[in-house]
């Protein structure tokens, strides 16, 4: 078996259809002592399942998915093994972004002014992080690939309109962190307070 490689508690995996778990445990089977792995849909109604581990660990059959562009069955989400992704401040994320928007604000406006000639009709604002059917929502997937709690609380803050009960709860998860039910904009700054408590505690512990 090439994907040798334990599954930790906690740990985010991808299947490759794309779904998002988080493994809960590595159980023991009581009467073959066959070791299992416990783990919970991040997505849905967030079942827990339980698969055996060599399984867990095998590759996907490319010959009924040869389509299929990921190796095993389960990947764990990569965070950059050298170590040599650049920590994104706040600040940059939302300059980012101010650009983004500048460059969609142009894009329209040159639409708008080809559209003259022909008809008059609305041009639809792009959303950059719109959720594609069947595909880890993408605000998602770089809040898990974050590096550190700090680099969570930027994306969290600058990725607040795109930031739903539904995507919240998946990152609220991920976390084990308990958000309160109420209006979307109360349960977010609950989650940032969530978020800046961990970031704190972390920093402390480092020094």
């Amino acid at each position: 078996m090439e994907n040798s490689k334990k599954p930790m508690p906690g740990q985010i995996y991808k299947h490759f259809k794309n779904k998002l778990y988080q493994i809960i445990t590595i159980a023991t089977h009581t009467e073959t002592d066959e070791k299992m792995v416990v783990y919970q849909a991040l997505y849905g109604d967030f079942k827990t399942y339980v698969r055996p581990l060599e399984m867990f660990l095998s590759e996907v059959d490319h010959i009924k998915y040869p389509d299929c562009m990921q190796k095993f069955r389960f990947e764990p989400i990569s965070l950059d093994d050298q170590g040599s992704e650049e920590k994104v401040s706040i600040q940059e994320i939302s300059s980012d972004k101010e650009i983004m928007n500048d460059n969609l604000a142009q894009d329209n406006h040159e639409l708008s002014e080809m559209s003259q000639d022909v008809k008059t009709y609305k041009v639809k604002e792009v959303d950059p992080f719109e959720q594609v059917e069947g595909q880890v929502h993408p605000v998602l997937m770089e809040f898990l690939e974050a590096r550190s709690y700090d680099d969570k609380l930027a994306i969290v803050m600058s990725r607040k309109k795109y930031i739903d009960d539904k995507l919240l709860n998946y990152m609220a998860v991920s976390l084990d962190c308990t958000v309160e039910d109420g209006p979307i904009d109360e349960r977010i700054s609950g989650f940032i307070f969530c978020l800046q408590t961990l970031a704190r505690f972390d920093n402390r512990r480092l020094r």
